[in-house]
């Protein structure tokens, strides 16, 4: 019943927002942008990728669930508002940067350091947890560039809560799927890096990429 009355909103929505022949087209290339962006790298993927490996598929899932949820509510956010203001005030999107940046090297370097796997050693080292995964998604650089690009692009001005909502569930529906694989793929090594040396080195690489994300937000 549910997923019928989602189905019924957004052909509603696509009716309205995109007349014509540009209906399909444009309802697609919202569906590819969303997964192409939900499923490059980035920093909730790299982070996914070390959970996946240091704490399995399982202890990870609040991480997913929470970049999701927690891109859901910023992506509403931007959509009623929130982009126009840090435009209007440049000191906001400032500080932001710059609290996004500090904590994105903290995460970067607690990974680095991560040296044993769940459930093979006594180790305080936990997941990131879902409110944790969410509230990073508000000084998370590619978060943000994610969210007021599809705003920017698909939006309609003459129908803003469609626009918004509409956007909003294309992005639900492909997000979770897309950073699980990431999540996935880090379990599916966890046999391989069961080796200390292998785990140490691989946990490093990722802390170095994560850090390294950074670099388009410092340009």
């Amino acid at each position: 019943m549910l997923w019928r009355r989602l189905y019924s909103f957004c052909r509603f929505a696509i009716l309205i927002l995109w007349p014509g022949c540009r209906r399909l087209d444009a309802f697609f290339a919202l569906l590819v942008y969303a997964f192409v962006t939900s499923i490059t790298p980035g920093p909730n993927n790299f982070m996914l990728l070390a959970s996946g490996v240091n704490f399995g598929f399982a202890k990870t899932t609040p991480h997913m669930l929470g970049i999701s949820i927690g891109f859901l509510v910023l992506l509403l956010a931007v959509g009623f508002g929130l982009g126009a203001v840090l435009t209007a005030f440049p000191v906001l999107h400032t500080g932001l940067k710059i609290a996004g940046g500090a904590y994105l090297l903290y995460l970067a370097w607690k990974i680095a350091m991560s040296r044993s796997l769940s459930g093979k050693s006594e180790t305080k080292a936990r997941p990131m947890r879902f409110v944790d995964a969410a509230a990073f998604q508000w000084v998370n650089p590619k978060a943000w560039v994610m969210a007021i690009t599809a705003m920017a692009v698909y939006a309609n001005p003459e129908h803003p809560f469609l626009s918004v909502a509409l956007i909003s569930i294309a992005f639900t529906i492909v997000n979770l799927p897309s950073v699980s694989v990431w999540a996935g793929f880090g379990t599916a090594l966890r046999g391989f890096l069961s080796d200390p040396i292998r785990l140490k080195w691989f946990n490093i690489a990722m802390g170095v990429l994560l850090a390294a994300t950074l670099w388009p937000m410092l340009r």
